[in-house]
């Protein structure tokens, strides 16, 4: 055989080697793409995502969408040549398995988690959006969670509206481990609450949590040594939350989401529904970022692949949480202009801005 000839066979026959190497080997990594976008203003699978009964709305052109990232799943593993690719796209990122998936957690436990978040970030968008319209809502504590074996299985419940602790009222739920922790592991403490079937009817009637005030004497335990720091912390078993009543009501349909990161954009959605013209001018406007009661907006993941998935739906404003600014404006798509906003009134400014035309004057992302 020719020495030439020879040489491209070896040649080809490594080529191939290292390819098949590529694909058999696997890499602790996972892959973030562009996902879709979702226009809060408009229908998903055939129902408006956002719908309000009991008040009067009205109707609101233009687009502000929700963004999302796609990531690989928990028990996915790229192989050589997919992270090689991943990292040479423009439209995709990849990072170590672990920034997604901490601690060994699992596909289901995330789902479980990013659904949890979705769940309260709704919550939060709508009390945002109702202050920032001086819409009152009523707020109160209640019991989130209750540990299974824990002293207060089958005396608390979830839903239970916490009135007091010691005939102490409480008014967040950061006043309750405080006050439960005041005692000894042993102690009895006394928990004064509306039950959760007298507080849902209420709220389903569009009042204030009302019904007969129990009193539940808990004797409380020790902490586990993991938790209780070396000292002998009294707990009882719970985790406190808030819970909200609302004067009317507004759901938001949207299947197949998780996480908190749209929470800004369905706050301005039910702001846009529930005031007379149009928030955005009938502009294109994107955005991403939560929220929280007051109106903060907060940072979120995955902004490059949300600031692609913009532009190409047709984005032309991107309302950019201020501590993910930086990172943003390292990398912003053509076409797209970044707003900084850090609080629910700052995104409802800049699209007045947007809307009358005075874009010179909205607040900017800058990588300094």
């Amino acid at each position: 055989m020719p020495r030439r000839t020879a040489t491209m066979l070896a040649s080809t026959l490594v080529l191939i080697a290292l390819l098949c190497a590529g694909v058999l080997i696997k890499v602790p990594y996972a892959e973030m793409s562009p996902g879709p976008t979702v226009n809060t203003l408009g229908d998903a699978r055939g129902e408006p995502v956002l719908q309000v009964s009991g008040r009067r709305t009205y109707p609101a052109s233009g687009h502000l969408n929700m963004t999302t990232v796609r990531v690989t799943g928990a028990d996915y593993r790229m192989n050589v040549v997919e992270a090689v690719y991943g990292w040479l796209a423009h439209d995709s990122v990849v990072v170590p398995h672990d920034t997604l998936y901490p601690d060994g957690k699992t596909e289901e436990q995330s789902t479980q988690e990013n659904a949890e978040e979705f769940s309260q970030s709704q919550e939060s968008a709508k009390v945002a959006a109702l202050k920032e319209l001086d819409i009152p809502v009523a707020t109160q504590v209640v019991v989130s969670t209750v540990v299974k074996g824990s002293p207060s299985e089958d005396k608390l419940h979830a839903g239970d509206v916490i009135k007091a602790v010691d005939g102490t009222a409480v008014e967040k739920p950061g006043d309750v481990a405080e006050l439960v922790t005041q005692h000894r592991p042993g102690d009895d403490v006394t928990f004064t609450v509306i039950p959760e079937k007298d507080a849902a009817a209420a709220e389903k009637a569009g009042r204030a949590p009302e019904g007969d005030e129990k009193k539940i004497t808990i004797t409380t335990a020790k902490a586990p040594a993991a938790e209780d720091g070396g000292k002998d912390r009294a707990i009882v078993g719970i985790r406190a939350g808030t819970d909200h009543t609302f004067p009317f009501e507004i759901d938001i349909k949207l299947a197949d989401v998780g996480g908190p990161s749209a929470g800004l954009m369905f706050s301005l959605g039910i702001i846009d529904k529930l005031t007379p013209g149009d928030l955005t001018g009938g502009k294109f406007v994107a955005g991403t970022g939560t929220i929280d009661d007051a109106g903060k907006v907060g940072p979120i993941g995955g902004i490059t692949m949300k600031l692609v998935g913009a532009r190409d739906a047709g984005a032309r404003y991107f309302l950019t949480p201020d501590d993910n600014c930086a990172s943003a404006a390292a990398d912003i798509p053509d076409g797209l202009t970044l707003v900084r906003v850090k609080t629910l009134e700052d995104a409802t400014t800049s699209l007045e801005r947007i809307r009358s035309g005075k874009t010179a004057d909205l607040p900017s992302c800058s990588t300094g």
